[in-house]
Protein backbone atom coordinates (compact mmCIF):
# COMPACT_ATOMS: atom_id res chain seq x y z
CA UNK A 1 0.00 0.00 0.00
CA UNK A 2 1.63 3.47 -0.77
CA UNK A 3 0.94 7.13 1.16
CA UNK A 4 -1.03 7.62 -1.80
CA UNK A 5 -4.12 5.54 -1.61
CA UNK A 6 -4.33 5.55 2.05
CA UNK A 7 -7.02 1.95 3.68
CA UNK A 8 -10.25 3.71 4.23
CA UNK A 9 -11.21 3.63 7.99
CA UNK A 10 -14.26 0.96 8.51
CA UNK A 11 -14.11 1.22 12.15
CA UNK A 12 -15.43 4.27 12.98
CA UNK A 13 -19.43 4.10 13.62
CA UNK A 14 -20.43 7.53 14.41
CA UNK A 15 -20.70 9.86 11.42
CA UNK A 16 -20.41 14.52 12.57
CA UNK A 17 -22.41 16.58 10.34
CA UNK A 18 -20.17 18.38 8.15
CA UNK A 19 -20.60 21.93 9.02
CA UNK A 20 -22.76 23.60 6.85
CA UNK A 21 -20.42 26.08 4.93
CA UNK A 22 -22.09 29.70 5.08
CA UNK A 23 -23.92 30.88 1.54
CA UNK A 24 -23.17 34.14 0.32
CA UNK A 25 -26.02 36.51 1.72
CA UNK A 26 -28.34 38.59 -0.39
CA UNK A 27 -28.98 42.32 -0.25
CA UNK A 28 -30.23 43.45 2.98
CA UNK A 29 -34.36 43.95 3.09
CA UNK A 30 -35.30 47.83 1.94
CA UNK A 31 -37.70 47.78 5.29
CA UNK A 32 -36.98 45.00 8.51
CA UNK A 33 -40.37 42.26 8.44
CA UNK A 34 -43.01 42.71 10.61
CA UNK A 35 -44.65 40.35 13.29
CA UNK A 36 -47.22 39.09 10.50
CA UNK A 37 -44.58 38.67 7.86
CA UNK A 38 -41.96 37.11 9.47
CA UNK A 39 -45.30 34.46 10.32
CA UNK A 40 -45.55 34.18 6.93
CA UNK A 41 -42.05 33.85 6.11
CA UNK A 42 -42.10 31.21 8.54
CA UNK A 43 -45.06 29.13 6.75
CA UNK A 44 -42.90 29.62 3.66
CA UNK A 45 -39.71 28.01 4.95
CA UNK A 46 -41.81 25.45 6.48
CA UNK A 47 -43.31 24.45 3.14
CA UNK A 48 -39.68 24.45 1.58
CA UNK A 49 -39.21 21.67 4.61
CA UNK A 50 -41.63 19.46 3.18
CA UNK A 51 -40.40 19.08 0.10
CA UNK A 52 -36.81 17.91 2.11
CA UNK A 53 -36.37 13.85 2.76
CA UNK A 54 -34.26 12.10 4.44
CA UNK A 55 -33.10 9.30 1.55
CA UNK A 56 -33.80 6.53 3.78
CA UNK A 57 -37.18 7.27 4.95
CA UNK A 58 -39.95 8.53 3.05
CA UNK A 59 -41.50 11.42 4.94
CA UNK A 60 -39.95 14.80 4.89
CA UNK A 61 -37.99 16.01 7.67
CA UNK A 62 -40.40 18.47 9.35
CA UNK A 63 -43.08 15.70 9.97
CA UNK A 64 -40.43 13.88 11.13
CA UNK A 65 -39.12 16.30 13.78
CA UNK A 66 -35.85 16.63 12.99
CA UNK A 67 -36.32 21.25 12.40
CA UNK A 68 -35.90 21.70 16.12
CA UNK A 69 -36.19 25.79 15.91
CA UNK A 70 -36.80 28.19 13.02
CA UNK A 71 -35.77 31.64 13.85
CA UNK A 72 -36.17 34.50 11.79
CA UNK A 73 -34.67 38.03 12.31
CA UNK A 74 -36.71 41.29 11.26
CA UNK A 75 -33.45 41.34 8.67
CA UNK A 76 -34.83 38.36 6.88
CA UNK A 77 -31.89 36.25 8.68
CA UNK A 78 -33.22 32.98 9.25
CA UNK A 79 -31.67 30.15 11.78
CA UNK A 80 -32.20 26.88 12.00
CA UNK A 81 -31.71 24.67 14.19
CA UNK A 82 -32.08 20.73 13.58
CA UNK A 83 -30.77 16.98 14.27
CA UNK A 84 -30.52 13.96 12.57
CA UNK A 85 -31.62 10.57 13.11
CA UNK A 86 -28.22 9.04 14.37
CA UNK A 87 -25.03 10.65 14.86
CA UNK A 88 -24.29 8.05 12.29
CA UNK A 89 -26.96 8.97 9.21
CA UNK A 90 -25.11 8.75 6.14
CA UNK A 91 -26.54 12.23 5.05
CA UNK A 92 -24.77 14.04 7.85
CA UNK A 93 -22.73 15.95 5.69
CA UNK A 94 -25.70 16.47 2.94
CA UNK A 95 -28.65 17.51 4.40
CA UNK A 96 -27.73 20.45 6.68
CA UNK A 97 -26.49 22.10 3.31
CA UNK A 98 -29.72 20.90 1.28
CA UNK A 99 -32.07 22.65 4.47
CA UNK A 100 -29.42 25.84 3.89
CA UNK A 101 -30.69 25.77 -0.05
CA UNK A 102 -34.01 25.38 0.95
CA UNK A 103 -34.56 28.29 2.98
CA UNK A 104 -32.27 30.76 1.19
CA UNK A 105 -34.51 30.13 -1.82
CA UNK A 106 -37.31 31.47 0.19
CA UNK A 107 -38.51 35.21 -0.34
CA UNK A 108 -37.55 37.25 1.67
CA UNK A 109 -34.88 35.55 3.62
CA UNK A 110 -31.58 37.18 3.26
CA UNK A 111 -29.41 34.50 5.25
CA UNK A 112 -30.01 31.07 6.37
CA UNK A 113 -27.44 29.76 9.19
CA UNK A 114 -28.07 25.70 10.40
CA UNK A 115 -26.74 24.25 13.31
CA UNK A 116 -27.00 20.98 13.64
CA UNK A 117 -27.71 19.93 17.60
CA UNK A 118 -27.79 16.41 19.49
CA UNK A 119 -30.00 17.42 22.33
CA UNK A 120 -32.72 16.94 22.77
CA UNK A 121 -31.90 13.80 21.07
CA UNK A 122 -34.51 12.57 18.03
CA UNK A 123 -36.42 10.07 19.01
CA UNK A 124 -39.28 9.04 16.75
CA UNK A 125 -41.63 10.52 19.63
CA UNK A 126 -40.74 13.44 17.78
CA UNK A 127 -42.62 12.65 15.00
CA UNK A 128 -45.92 14.31 13.98
CA UNK A 129 -48.92 12.39 13.88
CA UNK A 130 -49.22 11.89 10.20
CA UNK A 131 -45.15 10.83 9.94
CA UNK A 132 -46.29 8.54 12.45
CA UNK A 133 -49.58 6.96 10.49
CA UNK A 134 -47.07 7.14 7.40
CA UNK A 135 -44.31 4.73 8.55
CA UNK A 136 -46.96 2.61 10.61
CA UNK A 137 -45.93 3.56 13.92
CA UNK A 138 -48.49 3.61 17.11
CA UNK A 139 -46.58 2.81 19.74
CA UNK A 140 -44.99 6.50 20.90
Amino acid sequence: MSDRYPLTVENETTAVAAPVEPAPAKPPLATPLTLEEIETVKQRIVEALYKCFDPEIPVNIYELGLIYEITIAPTGAVEIKMTLTSPGCPVAGTLPGDVQRRVLAVEPVTSAKVDVVWEPMWTPARMSEAAKLQLGIDDY
